[in-house]
């Protein structure tokens, strides 16, 4: 059929709904009217903003259809509510004139019939409109009823259940227990059951078994290092700088904060307010200023042709990206340029929001130096102990220099200074030394200082001045400015040989305010109108009384009338679960988003978030205690044909587990995983020439820093990231360049190459094996009990023959290759036990390895 056709097809269907409007009337129409947020709204902001939308210096015959209320209100025949045949509209989607036709023939996103039909109807059933659903407060919708009820342990159960009951679907079984306590335990410490966790789960028949687990796991200090994860990808953590020099910093401080904070359930308010905004807070502590640490995770470009103020601007550019990303779930970095294209943000809001992170008293670029390029400001940082000694040695030393203060301009001094310059001018000059010898002085005053002294004062220099004052000073001041004077510069010494030794983190302050200005085209050289800091238009207000500051944003972000963060939070909560959030587009709640597919289940979790006090084990509770998070993950036939996507939540989620924590899942299988928390980053196995092509210059050596003993086997989230070059073996994880919410999860042979060949999981497999030998006897013991460590389930009796026919196959070609069996179990840099027979230890290495690569040890089931 061709678009004339139709055309003529859709004239034909319109004009039979405007017959339905007069033979039913409109209340009747009205209820079959499509739903604007939902059907409508999608295909204005898809197909026709970009022209007739928010953008003011786009926008085409100064028509607005993301305002339609005001364009009704103007009257004309646009859009003629019951009466799509009269509208413009529609006549312009239907044109056959291409000089007419809307969107335009060559327009990338042509309408579909089914999309113009739908427009047509709304506009016969009265074009009414609603605000974008993401923009209205939450409000706790009513929990459903549904069948069957036995089924529903919490609202989130009966919100799913009432959803699969309209779509004429049934949840899946529970999984089993092993499968349940594995899923589990990644899911909130990202480690796998211990043997004994899962045979103490396993024999526990009491009814809150598995309840008790997950207050276990949840108490368990691994649980905010697992929880971090998301939020350091989110705030691109890295421990460098980026760009060229690509020096190293010192933010793993702030790496920790965020862990502990996690740890110790700090509300979700607070955990925004100290993060954007602790350094305002009244008599901040040490850590609320680490906390803003948070908005210095962004790169740092050092290049030779950097422009301060450029990269200034660049920065602060990320900082709006970065927050309102996380927070509003707004693609707010779209109005830097222009008005947005799609969403009700101007360019005003943008810099007006812009206003709050542009008063830090920072350059732009880095300082020079050869490994840390930490640039201002930061503050210095270490164990309680530690700061307590910095505090003291930073004590006295600002004590002795209000005393040396005092003493250095006071009369006293000045007459002892004049007196002290005649007598230089009087002395005998010294001889010339001979070859060999020290400089002559006349009174211990070297002759240079004399020949000084003897330049008319009217005449010396201003570093002339200055060399003389200092030897007076260092040499011949009057008690008792001599003496502190002395023991000002030994405390000075003392305080900045130790702050050496700790570490500086970058942090935020507002010790440097700055006007604002809009600046055309984002170009830092091109200011415009002044503007103030203010958050965008279309949210509630920033209270009345509130600072426009830093913490009055991060106070007005988690205030019950913002209607964005308590959902953008639950989502990505959801998303960590299932692989997807409720809104598909974590990163965007704007008109462009993906509606919900359970709208009431978004806005019930989000009001329980808020009103719980903002309290996340709460939320995580609910989630992992839900009969539908216990659910199976099996894909049922009907499931398949019906909800392939698993939108409607039938069956649990399935999906292959990230590079960090199949890492972390290798080490802690094999045993040797080092659980010390927080601290310097480490550098795992990673190839010796990884950083190579950063060694362009000799500035710095890139060569890396392989770690040795523990720190080899520490957990991912440790492992030191470098921007330029991240970790070879962590694939699907961000760049850490920029803010990254959503999950992404891909399948390549690259992936399997490296938990094949990585010496991770090579050395992993050799420790494993050596374990299983110490502690089962024969093979199929041997077998099952590395299965069960690495999948937290036994081996199926087939799954068992296949891996002892691979430990009888390996065992006849390591004998024949002895050479190759002892270079094989000899990767990595634990030793090898010496009473182990490579042939034997090499063959079942071999099948260990084969486990890790099973997709039971690489899914999460």
């Amino acid at each position: 059929m061709n678009h004339a056709i139709e055309r003529q097809t859709l004239r034909v269907l319109i004009w039979v709904l405007g017959l339905m409007l007069t033979a039913t009337g409109a209340s009747d129409l009205v209820a079959q009217s499509p739903d604007y947020n939902r059907q409508v709204l999608p295909i204005l902001s898809n197909h026709c903003f970009a022209c007739h939308g928010p953008d003011s210096q786009a926008r085409a015959a100064d028509l607005r259809l993301d305002d339609i209320p005001g364009l009704l209100a103007a009257g004309g025949e646009i859009i003629v509510p019951g009466k799509s045949e009269e509208s413009e509209l529609v006549r312009r989607l239907l044109s056959d004139d291409e000089d007419e036709l809307m969107p335009p023939p060559d327009h990338k996103r042509p309408l579909s019939p089914e999309q113009i039909a739908t427009l047509g109807k709304w506009i016969d059933a009265g074009a009414k409109t609603t605000p974008h659903w993401a923009f209205v407060p939450p409000q706790r919708p009513p929990v459903p009823l549904a069948t069957p009820a036995d089924w529903v342990r919490n609202p989130i159960d009966a919100f799913v259940l009432n959803g699969l009951n309209r779509e004429g679907l049934v949840p899946s079984p529970e999984a089993g227990r092993a499968t349940l306590l594995r899923r589990l335990s990644l899911d909130l410490i990202g480690l796998p059951p211990t043997p004994a966790e899962l045979e103490a789960f396993l024999s526990d028949t009491a009814p809150d078994a598995y309840e008790r687990q997950v207050e276990r796991l949840l108490a368990n200090p691994h649980y905010g290092e697992r929880m971090a994860l998301p939020w350091l990808e989110a705030a691109r953590y890295a421990d460098s700088n980026g760009f060229q020099q690509d020096g190293d910093t010192h933010q793993y401080v702030w790496r920790d904060w965020v862990v502990n904070a996690l740890n110790t359930n700090m509300p979700f308010d607070q955990f925004t307010i100290e993060q954007l905004a602790g350094d305002l807070l009244p008599k901040p502590t040490h850590e609320q200023q680490v906390a803003t640490g948070f908005n210095r995770c962004h790169l740092l470009n050092g290049e030779g042709g950097a422009i301060p103020e450029e990269q200034r601007n660049v920065i602060v550019f990320d900082r709006v990206d970065v927050t309102a990303t996380n927070w509003l779930g707004l693609t707010l970095a779209c109005a830097q340029c222009h008005d947005h294209k799609y969403d009700p943000l101007t360019m005003q809001d943008y810099y007006s929001f812009f206003a709050f992170f542009n008063n830090v008293p920072e350059s732009g670029v880095p300082p020079g130096g050869s490994q840390y390029r930490i640039a201002d400001p930061f503050i210095y940082t270490g164990t309680l102990e530690q700061r307590n000694q910095l505090a003291e040695l930073e004590a006295r030393a600002r004590q002795l220099r209000q005393q040396y203060e005092r003493l250095e301009p006071s009369p006293e001094t000045a007459l002892h200074y004049a007196c002290w310059l005649s007598e230089l001018e009087s002395a005998e000059s010294p001889q010339p030394p001979l070859e060999g010898q020290a400089p002559p002085t006349a009174g211990q005053v070297p002759a240079e200082i004399i020949e000084l002294a003897r330049v008319p004062a009217e005449q010396r220099n201003d570093e002339q001045k200055m060399r003389l004052r200092r030897h007076f000073l260092d040499h011949a001041a009057p008690e008792p400015l001599l003496t502190v004077r002395r023991e000002l510069i030994a405390a000075d010494q003392a305080r900045d040989q130790f702050r050496e030794s700790l570490a500086k983190v970058m942090v935020m302050s507002d010790a440097r305010p700055r006007e604002t200005r809009i600046l055309q085209r984002g170009n830092y050289e091109m200011p415009g109108d002044p503007v103030t800091a203010n958050t965008p238009a279309v949210l509630p207000p920033l209270p009345a009384d509130a600072p426009h500051n830093r913490l009055g944003l991060a106070q007005w972000l988690v205030s019950a009338e913002n209607p964005l963060v308590a959902r953008v939070q639950v989502n990505r909560f959801w998303q960590h679960y299932w692989g997807q959030g409720l809104v598909k587009t974590p990163e965007n709640f704007g008109l462009q988003s993906e509606p919900p597919r359970h709208p009431e289940l978004l806005d019930w979790l989000a009001v329980e978030f808020r009103e719980s006090g903002w309290d996340m084990k709460h939320l995580h509770r609910l989630i992992v205690t839900s009969s539908t998070y216990r659910q199976s993950s099996h894909l049922r036939p009907e499931l398949l044909e019906r909800d392939p996507a698993n939108e409607f939540f039938a069956r649990a989620a399935r999906f292959r587990l990230s590079s960090l924590l199949l890492r972390d899942l290798a080490l802690a299988a094999s045993g040797q995983l080092n659980l010390q928390f927080g601290g310097k980053p480490v550098y795992p196995y990673q190839p010796p020439d990884i950083w190579d092509s950063l060694a362009i210059t000799k500035e710095r050596d890139f060569s890396y820093p392989l770690s040795s003993g523990p720190d080899l086997y520490r957990r991912s989230l440790y492992t030191f990231w470098r921007r330029t070059v991240g970790p070879g073996n962590m694939f699907d994880a961000g760049s850490r360049q920029a803010c990254k919410v959503r999950v992404t999860i891909t399948n390549t042979p690259l992936h399997a190459l490296t938990t094949l060949n990585d010496e991770t999981w090579v050395e992993a497999s050799r420790l494993l094996a050596s374990t299983v030998q110490r502690e089962a006897g024969s093979d199929k013991e041997r077998i099952a009990t590395a299965f069960e460590r690495v999948c937290a389930r036994q081996p199926s009796a087939s799954e068992l023959a296949v891996f002892e026919r691979q430990l009888a196959k390996g065992r006849e070609l390591f004998a024949a290759a002895p050479e190759q069996a002892r270079e094989f179990i000899g990767i990595g840099a634990s030793e090898v036990p010496a009473e182990s027979d490579p042939i034997e230890l090499a063959a079942l290495t071999n099948v260990c390895l084969t486990i890790f690569n099973l997709d039971d040890a690489l899914t999460r089931e």
